[in-house]
């Protein structure tokens, strides 16, 4: 017995694809609508469903139906029959003036209008000039530890503004000191300490101060070396100074340090320790929350006993608010600190303030360029931005957009950097309320005002809305039906369930077409679980016409009483035939080249012999057997009586006559020409000199058998086949049999017997014979080996016998 493996493997591999097709097609459903649900009854409430939902206020749009069929997608809302113009939908608007003027960030000012769930775009642009004008200010820890380095501040004064004049024709400077909170526990608060920290050293120091305003911003240097030789260190008692607390008064207070506009703003802060941070001011009993303002009398910080140390986002707000970039020189141990900063405070620089300030000239030349050659926007909250969510993508020069990312480094002078805004709203606020926020390049003191405005009412205006101006979401009867009470009262009297004639669609139909209940003379359909009831009579609905290609009356009418009532420009049972005869017509020629008729959009030829597109192909059409054709179907369609004949040789060019046997005509020139009269049938016909000739000789018989004829001669054919075919089997049986019988005997019976067991040898007649094994003969079984990963394969061809298994 032989089997296949490889037929085995095969099916295996069959099984293994189409569970895996079973598995996929299982497993994929389709995706929600989330615009159809029977709870909405307004079009605000269907707005609100998605971005993608739009609600029809197109009067008499699917009477009859509840008014939830109102909300829907889009495209669905079209193929039920809604005009375009008559659809509410989420709309984005954006608005960019143009019209102030800007330098460095374009545009300045962007009016959005969103719909929860849209989302709105625009390019943002900052071009880095070439030459700013520059305003820096030094705060500096006056503390015991800092004397060397004030020293240095002395002496670097006019070598720096030498420096800077290589970057900026334009160069202001400004001074201020701080020490910490006075209070304790970071001063000493007895009397002998309070006006001198400094007493047990025989050293006069100055009282501890929050933040003390010295010089505002001049270019005066001479005036800016005088002051600083003037001042004198201070002390207090722990590590941490009240660093945070300078920083923020000396941002916010723009009017006491003289910050112009139009020049980059730089805060340079030398300590030699970290600063304190919000919590810290509870160790003095100070928990009132900093307020972020200003509060400089007398050039002095007025809060600072009073309000907590700013939080790190705080002062990060101000600094940015105030187009301040801070420059940190702080000495090597307290490098690591400030670094960490340098993620949470956007436009920061962090540099390495060598033994006695000696290298303050050049860091604050390298911070210039390091800020300068940054470009980085930040969002500026106003009031409710939490409702938005806004997604910035820089787009670098030379570089590709990172997604997410809102900062270019290396940006050289008079080039620019877009930045595409991508602004979405999450949630609905009250109509017409405007959501506001600023979009600021860090230290430049232009910015870009977005003004979001939300749109979440319906105006349901355009050019198909009702004179009225309705949404159409006003209580219908059907909600009247389905409330509470379960009644409702007739705007013009009567009986709430009165069956009037304005609720049948003619006299022979019932009222509501025996869908629905008349209420108040209006019908309400009733609901169908195979689908939706519909129209002013419910007379409709979307279930019980043909389909084409999955689309009721294929997308192109309306289902009316169970027949599709197609649209303009469409015919046929589920309106899927198009109407023009465009599709029919060649370039240059008419319907069908003339040939045939344009159905459902597709030629059908009238002459059997044509095909194409457009019936333009016929290989057999004129030649000379085809130009006689109908002169010969004239004869073979008539009685072969003399008279028939001879009207027919009248309507024909040459003369037909009919013969029982082709070699009855005498023309040596003449060829065969074939006319089909039925399947498996035709007729031959002659024609002396084909080309040109003038007689015509039919055969009476066609050349085919009949079903009588044919059927016994089959029958016999087949009949024969198979006896023959058994009579071959039945020869071949009988010839191994005897092989086989003949080799087993002399094999296994005689060679067997030994010589005094001969008398019991069988005879020739005898029939019964034994058979006797030494031992049981070895069995070899083979099997092919499958390579596992050929199991997962699926193939088109069917190799059942390309294997084998051999017992």
């Amino acid at each position: 017995m032989t089997s296949s493996p490889q037929k085995h493997r095969r099916l295996l591999q069959r099984m293994v694809c189409a569970l895996y097709v079973t598995v996929v097609i299982g497993t994929s459903e389709p995706a929600a609508n989330s615009c159809t649900a029977p709870h909405i009854s307004s079009c605000k409430e269907c707005l609100k469903q998605g971005a993608e939902c739009g609600w029809c206020f197109q009067e008499g749009f699917l009477d009859g139906a509840p008014v939830s069929e109102r909300c829907d997608l889009i495209s669905n809302l079209e193929k039920k029959g809604c005009a375009l113009d008559f659809i509410e939908r989420p709309s984005v608007k954006v608005v960019v003036d143009a019209s102030t003027s800007s330098t460095q960030v374009t545009p300045r000012d962007v009016t959005v209008q969103l719909w929860p769930g849209r989302e709105a775009s625009f390019v943002l642009q900052v071009r880095q000039l070439e030459r700013y004008p520059v305003d820096m200010y030094y705060l500096v820890d006056v503390s015991a530890s800092m004397q060397d380095n004030l020293d240095k501040l002395k002496t670097v004064g006019i070598a720096l503004s030498e420096k800077m004049k290589e970057h900026s024709t334009d160069f202001k400077v400004g001074f201020g000191s701080f020490v910490d909170k006075p209070v304790s526990p970071y001063i000493n608060v007895h009397p002998s300490k309070i006006d001198n920290p400094c007493s047990d050293y025989d050293i006069q120091c100055r009282p501890a101060h929050g933040f003390i305003h010295v010089l505002s911003l001049t270019d005066n240097i001479t005036e800016f070396t005088r002051v600083v030789h003037e001042q004198h260190i201070s002390g207090n008692m722990d590590t941490p100074e009240g660093g945070f607390d300078a920083m923020l008064q000396a941002a916010v207070c723009q009017n006491h340090i003289g910050w112009r506009s139009e020049a980059k703003h730089l805060l340079l802060m030398m300590t030699d320790q970290p600063s304190h941070l919000a919590l810290d001011s509870k160790l003095a009993g100070i928990v009132v929350p900093h307020d972020g303002n200003c509060h400089l009398e007398d050039n002095t910080y007025t809060q600072s006993a009073y309000m907590e140390h700013p939080t790190i986002g705080q002062l990060a707000d101000k600094l940015l608010e105030n187009s301040v970039h801070s420059i940190f020189a702080v000495e090597e141990l307290q490098y690591k600190w400030y670094e960490d900063l340098i993620p949470l405070m956007p436009g920061t620089f962090v540099g390495k303030l060598q033994p006695k300030a000696s290298n303050l000239k050049d860091l604050v030349v390298q911070a210039y360029k390091r800020l300068l050659s940054d470009v980085e926007v930040q969002i500026l909250v106003q009031n409710q931005v939490q409702k938005l969510a806004v997604n910035i993508t820089a787009l670098c020069p030379g570089g590709n957009p990172v997604p997410g990312h809102n900062k270019c480094s290396n940006v050289k002078p008079n080039e620019t950097v877009f930045f595409n805004i991508t602004i979405g709203m999450r949630e609905c606020g009250n109509q017409g309320e405007a959501v506001d926020f600023l979009i600021k390049p860090v230290g430049f003191n232009e910015s870009t005002r977005v003004k979001v405005q939300t749109a979440c009412a319906c105006q349901c205006t355009g050019p198909g809305a009702p004179s009225s101006g309705r949404c159409w979401n006003e209580r219908s009867p059907q909600d009247c039906r389905s409330s509470e009470t379960g009644s409702c009262t007739c705007e013009q009297g009567g009986e709430e369930g009165g069956l009037g004639e304005s609720c049948r669609l003619d006299d022979t139909q019932p009222a509501c077409s025996g869908r629905g209940s008349c209420l108040c003379g209006r019908c309400v359909c009733a609901r169908s679980s195979l689908g939706l009831v519909f129209g002013k009579y419910c007379e409709m609905d979307n279930f019980s016409c043909s389909y084409h290609r999955g689309l009721l009356c294929g997308g192109h009418g309306q289902c009316v009483l169970g027949e599709c009532r197609c649209a303009s420009g469409w015919e046929g049972e589920s309106c899927s035939c198009p109407t023009s005869t465009e599709p029919c017509m060649p370039t240059g020629s008419g319907v069908c080249s003339g040939k045939g008729r344009c159905v459902c959009g597709r030629c059908q030829c009238e002459d059997p012999r044509r095909s194409g597109r457009f019936c333009e192909v016929c290989p057999m059409c004129n030649n000379p057997c085809e130009t006689n054709w109908k002169c010969v179907q004239c004869h073979l369609s008539s009685d072969f009586s003399e008279v028939k004949a001879t009207q027919c040789n009248a309507t024909c060019f040459p003369m037909v006559h009919y013969i029982d046997d082709i070699s009855e005509s005498r023309s040596e020139t003449s060829k065969y020409c074939l006319y089909p009269t039925s399947e498996n049938c035709h007729y031959r016909f002659q024609m002396d000199s084909m080309f040109g000739g003038k007689q015509i000789h039919i055969i009476r018989y066609p050349e085919c058998l009949s079903e009588q004829q044919y059927f016994p001669t089959f029958t016999a054919v087949f009949l024969i086949t198979i006896a023959l075919g058994l009579m071959l089997i039945l020869i071949l049986k009988y010839i191994l049999a005897r092989k086989n019988r003949r080799r087993d005997v002399s094999s296994d019976a005689v060679n067997d017997v030994s010589p005094k067991d001969m008398s019991y040898l069988p005879t020739m007649n005898e029939k019964t014979i034994t058979y006797r094994r030494d031992r049981p003969v070895e069995m070899r079984i083979h099997v092919h080996k499958m390579p596992l990963n050929e199991i997962w394969q699926c193939e088109k061809d069917d190799l059942y016998d390309r294997a084998f298994i051999h017992h």
